[in-house]
Formats: C-alpha cells, structure tokens, sequence
C-alpha cells in the first residue's frame, strides 16, 4: 500500500532521521561511522540537531554488543519484538556482531537496556549501553570538504591527463535521471526488467519453502521443474494504462535551487549526507502531470513575493518546507504547503494565511486549479510521521474526490490512495478475479486506506470488513461507501496488529478470504501469526509494493508449524506483476496463498 515515490518524501523527513521503517545496513558502514564520529566528536555543531525541536531518534540510541554470529537484521528484529520492544531503527553490523538502535522515545529506550542488558541469545550474553549521535551527515562532508582543502587537495578531482571533467548533464536531465532512472528505457524493457525482478523474488521464496517447510518439497519440486525454479507461476506484467504524467500525489522540496534561484520548489538533486540540499523543479520530469507542474510555478511565483526564506535543513533556520500536490481525473487538485512557523506571532501567521487564501481565490494563483489548500505548521515534530500534523484548511473544499472503476471515493489530506489511478483499476480488477468471491464470502481488506479495494468488490460478496490505522482515511472509507450506497461494509481504525486477530476470530462465515496491502515495511508479525491460527481463512491475496521486504511474511505464511507458528502453513500458488511506477524500477507485486489442506491432499 505504500506511496512508493520518486523519494522527496525521504528529503521532507527530517534530514537527519531515515524514514520510519527500520534500515539494514552492510558491515562496511560500521567503520566509516565510527570514524566520522570519532573525527568529529571534537566539533559540537555536528550535533547541534539534537537539541532541536525537530523529532529524531538519535537522542534515544543504544548500542548492542556481542550478537550471537550469523544474526541478520530480521532476527534482531524479531528477537526485540518478542520481548515487547518497539525499535524505531535497527543498524545492524553483522560481521562485527553489534547494532545501533533507536528507540521513538526516552521510556522505550530505558526499558530495553534494562531489559536485553545481561540477557542470554543463542548461547552470547548481550551487552547494552548508551550509543552517541550521529553526526550530521551534511555538516561532516561539509567539513571534510574544508579539511581537504586546507591540505592542498582541489575540490573537484580531474582526469588523468590534466584534461577537465566531463561536462554535466543539463539539470533537467540530471533530475530525470534521479527521480526516473528509466526514462530513457523503451517501455517494454522496463516491462521486462520488472518481470525479472519478480521472478527473483519467486526464486528466492522457494528456496525459503524448501529450508523452512520440508513437508512441501516434493509439492516445491513440481513446481520449480514446471514454473523456471519459482515456487508458482508468474502471469504476465500487466502494463500502466499510461506511462507518463500518471502521478495524482508529488511531495515537492522547497529549497535554494540548484541553478541558485532561491525558494525553487522541486525534488532534491543528490541525498542530505551527500551533502546537497539543492531541488530542480519538475517541469522536465515526465512521471509528474501538467496539473502538478501547474500548481507547483504558480506556488513558487506566490512563496517568491512573500518575506519568508527557505528552512536549511543544515542551520535549520527559515520556514518554507513542503509542498504535496495531489490530482485527480475529475480535474481537482489539493495542495498542502508545509510551513516552519519558528518564531511568529500566531497574527504574523494568519496574515500569511490570509495573504494565500486572496491570492489562491482572486490573484494569479486562481488559475493554478487548486480547489483545496491546506497550511501545516511543521516546527516542533515530535513524531516522525507527517501525518500527526494537522492541517488547517486555508480554502476551497476539504476533500477532493476521484472515480475508480465506476466508483467515487472521497480523499483527504493525509489518506492514502494508489499515485497511478488507472494502474490501480488494472490491480484491483485482479484482486477482484484472483479472490473468487461469490455472495456467501466475507472479505477481510487489511490496510484498506479509503477502502477502494473493499469497495470495488462490495457488490459481490456478503460483506467487507476494512482495518485502517489512519483516522482520516476511516472517515474518508466510510464516506466512501456511503456515496456508492454500499450497506454491507464496516470499518474500524487501528493497527492491523491490534485488531485483525480478534476480528478474524470473531468471524463464523463459511467463506473468508483475506486481502492485504501493507505499507513497504510488510505486516507486523502478530497479523501473520493471527493469520496462520484461523484455519477458516482459506485464501489470502497479498499486494506488495516492496516484494523483497514483504520476504519475511511470504516466508512465515509458508513454514511448518511450530511452537510459534501455528495453523496448517499456505502456498502460493499465482502471481503477478503490476506496473503502478512507470520510468522507475519500482514494480507491486500480486501473491495468491491458499492454505495447505493435509486431509485432502499432501502438498
């Protein structure tokens, strides 16, 4: 389900935070950031983020000494999970047998080194202490920088020869080949490179069956000889109705730009640690539509006359942030405009609101299309999602609303919706058929966002039942059914954790089939073992949108039974590769698992 992107979203969290999901990472990097922050331990501005307001788990790390050998990150995960700990990321170095791991809050981290300090894993007594900061990574290159040029070293290298370096690329072909890597790609390649991807993963996953599920090799042995050593058979990449201008949400940067005009709004160039905060504005990107360029020059024209400079991730000063487009087919667009209030007075503020909404509704940003437009104030974060923010509507209307596969959905500020509306209709039309629904089934849609899957398929089943942690894509999901006059559909707000295994219990219906759609991260482990337990749920159709992540859920659905698995095991038995992400090598992946019956037959 996530909103897999041209990754500004990663630029609009604070710099020094990764995003939200928990990060691996090679060994290799162990020595580099323990050498950078030795270097830098004598330089207190390389950490002068931490006393900022901006959220950031740096200040709640911890280092874990003396893992058992062989550990790998989705064990150190698990293993901390088990104990009732929530990292909120993991940087394992596995050949040196530690991590560093934050915690979102100082509680968190106090319990789990009172918790695994002295603790016994595999056979090696843990060790916790104390982890310091890292360094900010802008700041350290910038001063590296500095360092090789007091030595004498040039700041650009030359070839060998003496000869200068080769020209550069103009910036709008730098951009596209950083936020579409494939843009120069003939389409059906990009098809093909895709289809390769996904047979790697199938390839992978019967691998996995075979070390994990011994009961299913000779049932894995057929289907690798028949399906090209993949645990099931792959249909054919389904095409994006259109391949470019597809994109209904972009979360644009706002910062100095890279050809040196200030307050240029656009996507980042290269990575904060590589040391660049410079953005180049969409008009060259081809993924981007008209309506997002439109609103994007007519914004940038508006934050140009205002008195109020760009934040600096690095001084973290100024106060323009964000802006997030979102479009529809029926010609809306929502704009949300991220602002840092710093200092202002709360009069200073609504005078800037006011100064936006007039030239939104009666000056030159009338033209721009925009029919709603939403301020964020984003200063003092203490969470790292956008999404606790609270946007307060400046003008036109709250929502704006898209037709899907006939249907109308309401969508709000922070609710999800798939980015490639015509995509989307190619991927719930397979859920739709791949599911085999008729009008005894009840269909449990986990992850279900503004419920559009649930929804699509209402009038062919008994019921629906959606599970939604984001309160305004519930709203949004129950207005939903509403306007398509849907009666046999409820929805309920939570973590899918928390409240998919007594949901599923609850169910008596003869008929069940599950559909999931999980952020990149994949499901939480207690949804899969719920999963596993209700021996009535028969099928389960799952959307991934990061099939390599969603690994460990394949993997748990399909092993054997044991002390912590329970229930007879699933197998997959189709998939499918849909291109929602044109120009990029993203791809979503549909995985039909049905469940394992050992009266009937041995698989």
């Amino acid at each position: 389900m996530a909103d897999v992107c041209v990754h500004p979203s990663s630029d609009a969290t604070p710099p020094k935070e990764d995003p939200p999901e928990a990060t691996n990472s090679v060994a290799s990097e162990a020595d580099a950031q323990a050498a950078g922050n030795s270097g830098a331990a004598s330089d207190p501005s390389l950490y002068r983020y931490i006393k900022e307001d901006l959220f950031t788990s740096e200040i709640y790390k911890v280092e874990i000494r003396s893992l058992p050998k062989f550990v790998g990150f989705n064990d150190l995960k698990k293993f901390l999970a088990k104990h009732g700990l929530n990292p909120h990321k993991i940087k394992l170095f596995a050949k040196q047998r530690f991590a560093f791991v934050t915690f979102k809050n100082e509680e968190e981290r106090e319990k789990a080194m009172k918790m695994v300090h002295g603790m016994q894993w595999k056979g090696q007594v843990l060790s916790v202490k104390l982890a310091k900061p890292k360094a900010d990574p802008l700041l350290r290159k910038r001063r590296q920088e500095e360092g090789e040029g007091a030595a004498g070293q040039p700041a650009s290298k030359r070839a060998d020869g003496g000869e200068e370096e080769e020209e550069e690329p103009p910036l709008d072909v730098q951009i596209a080949n950083v936020v579409t890597p494939l843009w120069q790609v003939p389409y059906e390649e990009q098809l093909k490179r895709k289809e390769e991807e996904v047979v790697a993963v199938l390839q992978r996953l019967a691998k996995e069956i075979g070390s994990t599920n011994k009961a299913m090799l000779p049932w894995l042995f057929a289907q690798k000889g028949k399906f090209k050593k993949m645990c099931c058979p792959l249909e054919a990449v389904r095409p994006s109705p259109t391949q470019t201008g597809y994109r209904n949400k972009c979360e644009f940067l706002i910062s100095v730009g890279a050809d040196g005009e200030d307050k240029t709004i656009g996507f980042r160039l290269g990575k904060y640690k590589g040391g660049s905060c410079a953005v180049v504005g969409p008009e060259g990107t081809c993924h981007v539509s008209a309506e997002a360029k439109r609103v994007v020059s007519v914004f940038q024209k508006f934050i140009r006359t205002t008195a109020y400079s760009v934040y600096s991730p690095e001084t973290y000063e100024g106060h323009w942030k964000q802006l997030t487009v979102r479009t529809t087919r029926t010609k809306q667009a929502m704009a949300i405009i991220f602002f840092n209030p710093q200092k202002l007075e709360e009069e200073e503020i609504n005078s800037l609101k006011d100064t936006m909404k007039k030239y939104f509704t009666e000056g030159e940003g009338k033209e721009s299309g925009v029919s709603s437009l939403y301020f964020v104030r984003d200063g003092q974060r203490k969470s790292p999602n956008l999404e606790d923010l609270p946007c307060e509507l400046v003008a036109g209307e709250s929502s704006i609303h898209e037709e899907l596969l006939a249907l109308k959905f309401r969508i709000s500020p922070h609710s999800f919706f798939q980015v490639n509306t015509g995509a989307a209709e190619v991927l719930y039309s397979a859920v739709g058929e791949w599911a085999q629904l008729d009008q005894d089934s009840t269909v449990l849609d986990v992850c279900c966002g503004t419920g559009t899957i649930g929804i699509s398929l209402a009038k062919r089943v008994k019921k629906v039942i959606g599970i939604e942690m984001c309160q305004e894509a519930v709203e949004d999901a129950r207005v939903n059914a509403k306007l398509n006059g849907l009666t046999n559909i409820e929805f309920h707000c939570g973590k899918a954790e928390d409240m998919f295994p007594n949901i599923l219990n609850a169910l008596v219906s003869p008929s069940i089939t599950a559909i999931v759609d999980p952020p990149r991260a994949g499901l939480h482990s207690k949804v899969i073992l719920a999963i596993r337990r209700a021996e009535h749920l028969k099928r389960l159709v799952y959307v991934a949108c990061n099939a390599k992540a969603a690994m460990a859920n394949f993997i748990d659905l399909c092993r054997a039974p044991s002390n912590r698995v329970h229930g007879a095991p699933f197998r997959p038995v189709r998939a499918m590769a849909v291109d929602l992400f044109p120009q990029t090598m993203h791809v979503e992946m549909l995985l039909l698992f049905e469940r394992v019956d050992y009266n009937s037959q041995q698989p």
